[in-house]
């Protein structure tokens, strides 16, 4: 079993990845959208390359 510090530590760890996973769900359209124009101004200046 766990002891008291242990316990806690996986219970915070549990309940950050919560959180991140929410904040991923939540701002999933955005996140895509600045990847993709990220990924179009790369493609842009490589063609100048």
């Amino acid at each position: 079993m766990l002891n008291g510090d242990e316990a806690i530590g996986t219970i915070e760890l549990v309940l950050i990845m919560v959180v991140l996973i929410g904040l991923v769900i939540i701002f999933k359209a955005k996140i895509v959208k600045v990847l993709e124009e990220i990924m179009k101004k790369i493609e842009e200046q490589s063609k100048g390359i």
